[in-house]
């Protein structure tokens, strides 16, 4: 059996998955990668086949969705281009992390795929949502990778195809303990916003950033360029984790019972979906830098038990390839 693993390269979250899910499928057939997107920071550590631009969805500096860099920057008459051209004959399956190339050349071919991602847990009726629709966000997520055929990841069990999330090796090996600083993980905001913002509130608060070159410090607020070994090493002592209510980060910060505040990204639907169930799970959040809520949290107790199983083996051995 001949397998392509196609993954989206926006964020690090399915990066992340993909370090963990494809070893496991090399124990059962030939795996080729691909990738496509252009805003990742980590590194990959198994070989990537196949790389594409694609399209990734693009920010302004105060936390927002911009529709207009989004559409202007990507070039999308090349990633059309790409999806008539691409060749997935040699393939018995191919398995999608949200990745739309891929995506609609299986669906314009009717090639066999599955889409296994968090974002196809969204598409399912069961999975808590706003009340107040985003219908543009909507059609995205249903209509960005075509595919029938869907196994979703959520913080919950919404419906039997939503499995828990991956929790990726690297942190079910750490040993948490609380060594009194808070995390910041915000890549949606500019350097200037966020140290501007927390240096008014009296905590240590360690930012990682994707455009700091260099270690910076600004009296308690200190920026760290992108640095997974780093990034462990706080993530295991902090008290607690800032960060945009994306999905692996939110669910690595509840599986090591750590204190955590999320806030969506502006006009990022999928992103609202996940701060609304992070909600109703009792997870603190705001839809901008609010001083007194923070504050708030930073004051509380607000720890959530979850139960995270290792299971991603048995999960992609009986429901994807066989």
């Amino acid at each position: 059996m001949k397998i392509l693993y196609a993954f989206q390269g926006t964020g690090n979250g399915h990066l992340a998955r993909a370090q963990e899910i494809i070893p496991i499928l090399k124990k059962h057939a030939l795996v080729d990668t691909l990738i496509s997107g252009h805003q990742t920071q980590l590194k990959s550590d198994f070989d990537i086949d196949f790389r594409f631009k694609g399209v990734s969805l693009l920010y302004n500096k105060t936390g927002g969705l911009s529709y207009k860099k989004t559409f202007l920057e990507n070039n999308f008459c090349k990633a059309m281009k790409v999806i008539k051209d691409l060749d997935l004959s040699a393939y018995d399956l191919i398995i999608n992390d949200f990745e739309p190339l891929t995506g609609w050349a299986s669906k314009l071919r009717g090639l066999p795929i599955i889409e296994l991602s968090h974002q196809a847990s969204l598409t399912f009726k069961e999975t808590p949502k706003p009340e107040k629709k985003d219908w543009l966000g909507s059609l995205i997520l249903n209509n960005y990778v075509p595919c029938k055929k869907k196994i979703g990841f959520h913080f919950d069990n919404y419906n039997s195809s939503i499995k828990k999330p991956v929790i990726r090796q690297k942190i079910r090996k750490l040993e948490p303990n609380n060594q009194g600083h808070y995390l910041v993980y915000l890549p949606s905001f500019s350097d200037e916003v966020i140290t501007n913002f927390l240096t008014r509130i009296d905590v240590q608060w360690k930012v990682f950033s994707k455009y700091a070159k260099q270690h910076q410090k600004f009296n308690n607020v200190e920026i760290f360029p992108i640095d997974e070994k780093k990034y462990l090493e706080l993530f295991e002592s902090c008290e607690g984790i800032l960060c945009n209510a994306g999905f692996e980060t939110p669910a690595e910060a509840l599986f090591m019972n750590k204190k955590l505040f999320v806030i969506p990204i502006e006009n990022q639907y999928e992103q609202e979906c996940n701060a609304f169930a992070l909600s109703k799970m009792g997870i603190s959040t705001c839809e901008k830098l609010d001083p007194i809520k923070i504050r708030e949290w930073i004051n509380s107790e607000n720890l959530i038990d979850v139960d995270y199983p290792d299971n991603i083996e048995s999960i992609l051995t009986k429901e994807v390839l066989y």
